[in-house]
């Protein structure tokens, strides 16, 4: 089983920057690829980013070149930095671990963090 624990979110002006952070435990061996999604009030929640544990990275289109995904697998550590940011950045950002197919590693298919709350005001 993993565990998900993301922080590092917060209030900030428009324009201002967010890191945020996802600290994962439990049997992270199992981890595959890692990704940040986000649910605003009424909304579905969406991706924002995600990164192979070859560190290739995907974003959403629209977010592309504010947002940078990385991870550091040694420390167990997915970051999302954030610039620029907008008031439609407000919403609850997820922390997001797909499980490897080995047989080793039993569970759910993808794991999530609690959400860290984002709000960026005008």
């Amino acid at each position: 089983q993993v565990q998900l624990v993301e922080s590092g979110g917060g209030s900030v002006q428009t324009g201002g920057s967010l890191r945020l952070s996802c600290t994962a435990s439990g049997d992270t061996f199992c981890i595959a690829a890692m990704g940040w999604y986000r649910q605003a009030p009424g909304r579905e929640r969406e991706l924002v980013a995600r990164i192979t544990s070859l560190d290739v990275a995907n974003y959403s289109e629209s977010l592309k070149g504010r947002f940078t995904i990385s991870r550091d697998n040694a420390k167990n550590t997915l970051w999302l930095q954030m610039n620029s940011l907008k008031p439609e950045d407000t919403a609850v950002y997820y922390c997001n671990a797909d499980r490897i197919f080995l047989k080793t590693c039993s569970g759910p298919y993808n794991y999530w963090g609690q959400g860290t709350q984002v709000t960026v005001s005008s």
